[in-house]
């Protein structure tokens, strides 16, 4: 499936990975959102789980070992071009979880990473 002009969403996972007071952001190395701060996460693979995505993704995108714990919300990630056609479309599934093991370190589609101070969550523009 297409991810850009898809003909049905594409399923993604948004992980709250918690350690301390701090949570885990990435900075997207891809569009959409190439530049922007985010949670670790992405797309769902056939045959996986959301807690199975969710553990590969931020693998996959931090070297970051978690342990989920629950869901958190699902979300609407919509993006249409200058001409209102639907470019993106994600069905977001944020679950939060748990640090476990592994130095944080921006593989993948990351260009970088950082443990953010829940408190100082809202410089970085996650939901606009």
């Amino acid at each position: 499936m297409t991810r850009m002009y898809p003909k049905q969403p594409v399923i993604g996972v948004g992980v709250v990975v918690c350690r301390d007071d701090t949570v885990l952001l990435v900075r997207r190395r891809k569009a959409p959102g190439r530049g922007n701060w985010s949670l670790p996460g992405g797309a769902q693979e056939l045959g996986e789980t959301v807690f199975e995505a969710a553990r590969r993704e931020v693998m996959e995108e931090t070297s970051v070992s978690i342990d989920v714990l629950g869901l958190v919300d699902v979300v609407d990630s919509i993006h249409s071009d200058a001409a209102g056609r639907v470019q993106y479309h994600y069905t977001l599934v944020d679950v939060v979880a748990e640090w476990r093991t592994g130095e944080a370190r921006p593989l993948d589609d990351a260009d970088a990473v950082a443990w953010v101070d829940r408190g100082r969550l809202d410089e970085h523009d996650l939901w606009s």
